[in-house]
């Protein structure tokens, strides 16, 4: 005999469906069920989202296309990081710069005083 069990996981609020089969375990002469995951409950529609095995959304084709879009987000993302990182290592190589030149100045007006 099968029916359809909902559980509530309390860390994330997620409510999963089960298909839950009882039979006879011989061994232990005791009642046993099989459970076999059939998806989570959409919260804004109450409607069941199938799933795989392991939880995850099965194959829908547009998950190529949304890798896509992210991977060229990403890659442009990480473009604009390069150009700041080269533009804070060049501002930075000015300022070392800037710092040897006044530190050879004072340099030069200590020795000045000390002669």
């Amino acid at each position: 005999m099968a029916s359809i069990v909902k559980l509530t996981d309390k860390r994330t609020g997620v409510t999963y469906v089960y298909e839950s089969e009882s039979y006879w375990d011989k061994e232990k002469k005791q009642p046993r069920s099989r459970r076999k995951l059939i998806g989570k409950i959409d919260p804004e529609t109450n409607e069941i989202v199938p799933t795989g095995p392991r939880g995850r959304k099965k194959g829908t084709g547009t998950e190529k296309s949304n890798d896509h879009h992210q991977e060229s987000e990403l890659a442009a993302i990480l473009e604009d990081k390069n150009r700041q990182i080269r533009e804070l290592k060049e501002e930075n190589r000015d300022l070392r710069k800037r710092n040897e030149n006044i530190l050879k100045k004072l340099s030069d007006i200590l020795n000045s005083y000390s002669g």
